[in-house]
């Protein structure tokens, strides 16, 4: 990998990947403390925390851990199993993620879940740091500063999918409802019609 040209305080990719743990934190501190009859207020933070989840697990698996893997030589095995169990608690994190999003917020299960979610991503965090960050820090060929300028490109383009698809969602929302207008227009032909058959019968009666 080429190295990049990097400055003193320029981040590097662990302290980008750090910066996603405090966030998340934060929002799991959030969680604890919001009422949970407020279902509008209880959606709209679980929203943003699997957001964020599951864009960092994005940034993670398809830049962060390839390119620590390729420094780990195959018979590393206590590397290779951190590496292992990293990728494996995304997909548990992952899982309980896509089953939490088929809830709505009153459902009494919704909380129940991310909770658990929660203590996932809290145990992940801590594993990350204490044990496999470390080791990473010590891959004198990796460039942490060009994985993390690889990993903020990446992060813009899933940000400016997000917007683009809520964009989407607006504009459906918006727009008039073209089939009950045309079904509107057959129904007012129709009594057009009907009307003009009366007239019809009316006349030849006379």
């Amino acid at each position: 990998m080429v190295k990049a040209q990097s400055s003193s305080g320029e981040r590097d990719a662990i302290d980008m990947l750090m910066e996603d743990h405090k966030r998340v934190q934060k929002l799991l501190k959030d969680f604890e403390k919001v009422e949970r009859d407020d279902a509008h207020a209880v959606r709209e933070l679980v929203e943003t925390a699997c957001m964020e989840l599951q864009i960092h697990s994005m940034l993670e698996e398809e830049i962060f851990y390839p390119a620590v893997r390729s420094q780990v030589a195959d018979d590393d095995g206590d590397r290779q199993d951190l590496l292992n169990e990293a990728e494996v608690e995304h997909e548990a994190i992952d899982e309980l993620i896509a089953k939490l999003q088929e809830l709505e917020a009153d459902d009494p299960m919704y909380c129940a879940h991310f909770a658990v979610v929660g203590e996932y991503v809290k145990h992940h965090i801590k594993e990350e740091e204490k044990e496999l960050f470390p080791e990473v820090k010590k891959m004198k060929t990796l460039d942490l500063q060009q994985i993390a300028e690889d990993m903020r490109l990446r992060r813009e383009e899933l940000f400016a999918q997000i917007e683009e698809g809520e964009s989407e969602t607006e504009k459906e929302s918006a727009s008039p409802q073209e089939p009950d207008a045309t079904l509107a227009e057959v129904d007012s032909e129709e009594d057009s019609e009907d009307a003009q058959e009366q007239v019809d019968i009316t006349r030849t009666r006379h």
